[in-house]
């Protein structure tokens, strides 16, 4: 399988006892993979295993031994669009790796957001740019999203937030979310 990093964001919530995390993955960015090898995915290069409603997880460093969301479980959606895919799930903190995800992203030690997939036959193009080598991934199956330290994409971030409002201000907010998210 192999992993590629893209750009994106990552914004954790906390929310009743359950972190709430939401990220973009955006499509179509370019990024240097070793010297001279190049990298991008194109628009909708997951769709795949994601239209299908295959499962699909949500891992701290690639580790499945560390699963912090999964489609199975309900706790992880995903979202595909031209643009980008947007993840949105909820870390329970009752696992000891869930607990160091939220450590470590809260002392801003893992930022970065990156995906495992492996390239079908015909899923990807290859050219020359010059002395380097630039490849087109067209067609992925994305098993995974990774939390992690490096990513191979710099701008692929994740951002956390404490979130605890209290009183009045906690009752519009939950309001909001409720009337937000409802289908």
């Amino acid at each position: 399988m192999l992993w590629g990093d893209h750009t994106g964001s990552l914004e954790l919530r906390s929310d009743g006892g359950a972190t709430r995390l939401t990220a973009r993955f955006p499509y179509g960015r370019e990024t240097e993979i070793a010297a001279g090898r190049r990298e991008v995915i194109a628009p909708r290069a997951f769709r795949t295993r994601i239209e299908a409603g295959d499962e699909i997880h949500l891992l701290s460093g690639h580790d499945y031994e560390k699963p912090l969301a999964s489609r199975s479980a309900g706790t992880l959606t995903l979202t595909d669009s031209d643009d980008a895919l947007t993840l949105e799930a909820r870390i329970e903190g009752a696992t000891t790796w869930a607990r160091d995800f939220l450590s470590a992203h809260a002392a801003g030690l893992i930022r970065g957001l990156s995906p495992g997939f492996r390239v079908p036959s015909g899923g990807e193009r290859i050219e020359r740019r010059g002395a380097d080598i630039l490849r087109t991934i067209a067609s992925a199956e994305l098993f995974e999203l990774s939390a992690v330290t490096r990513p191979a994409y710099s701008e692929a971030q994740i951002e956390a937030r404490n979130w605890q409002p209290v009183g009045e201000v906690a009752e519009r907010v939950v309001a909001h979310h409720l009337n937000r998210w409802r289908l």
